[in-house]
């Protein structure tokens, strides 16, 4: 069998790869989304749902179009809650990830916080936070820092306490201290890990928003959603639950691409060498 080299590629190379396999991402969404389209019609049709069951994708759209406005004006209070909640949220979780690798005496004690943190319910604790912070939005901006502090700060701790033993070794050989160790080598080589933290958290923080919203509030697209459903208006409902989704999409593919430009050494993609 023929020696295959692999080796990391860039990113403009993994671009003219797909063009070259026939792989175009854009087109690929759109397709899925067509097809998700064609098979929720054709729930529709084949169980003669009405409306107020199940409408359309038609319809949908429709009462999207029609209520554009309210849609947006909601959903601009739930994207800032969003933004905040993430940015507080990965903020926490990367602190908390150095002072665990950092500090090891301190991490038998933090790990199980965090451990806890992630079975706690959250619509158990939401409730908490509305009584605690009130029907504004700072009850919205807790709940999404305690849906996405996990995924963050154990991403990021896994990375940091993988580092290459190798590196480590040659570092205390050459009498480098912990701090110093700490932030020009582990930090740098859990970036990888800490940008799929950072990925996840950008897809479920809406949720967050969303669920703080459900909980108590008096605007937002959580609200609207519960609004909606208590009037039977079930086509609104589902445009809110579209414009979460896009949401939640805008917001993933914007982190990645923002991590992609902020660390274009790390290549996901290998190939055979040519």
């Amino acid at each position: 069998m023929d020696d295959v080299r692999v080796f990391p590629v860039s990113y403009d190379r993994r671009i003219r790869l797909t063009k070259k396999m026939g792989i175009n991402p854009l087109s690929r969404i759109i397709l899925l989304t067509i097809g998700l389209l064609i098979i929720w019609q054709a729930i529709v049709w084949l169980g003669s749902l009405p409306p107020y069951i199940l409408p359309g994708p038609g319809a949908v759209l429709k009462t999207a179009y029609q209520q554009r406005s309210l849609l947006l004006h909601q959903g601009m209070l739930t994207l800032t809650e969003t933004l905040l909640g993430l940015l507080c949220g990965s903020l926490l979780g990367v602190m908390s990830a150095l002072i665990i690798a950092y500090f090891q005496p301190l991490r038998h004690w933090l790990l199980p916080i965090l451990v806890i943190s992630q079975a706690l319910p959250t619509f158990a604790i939401a409730p908490l936070f509305v009584v605690w912070f009130g029907y504004g939005m700072a009850s919205k901006i807790a709940t999404t820092i305690l849906m996405l502090y996990f995924p963050v700060t154990t991403a990021f701790f896994d990375g940091l306490r993988r580092t290459n033993p190798g590196w480590l070794y040659l570092a205390k050989t050459m009498g480098g201290s912990r701090w110093r160790i700490l932030w020009h080598i582990r930090v740098p080589a859990a970036l990888p890990n800490l940008a799929s933290g950072l990925r996840i958290a950008a897809a479920i923080a809406p949720i967050g928003a969303v669920v703080g919203e459900w909980v108590g509030s008096s605007a937002g697209l959580g609200f609207l959603m519960l609004n909606a459903n208590a009037r039977m208006q079930i086509d609104v409902m589902f445009a809110a639950l579209v414009t979460v989704t896009l949401m939640s999409l805008a917001l993933y593919f914007s982190v990645d691409k923002l991590l992609r430009m902020a660390m274009p050494w790390v290549n996901e993609l290998t190939c055979p060498h040519e």
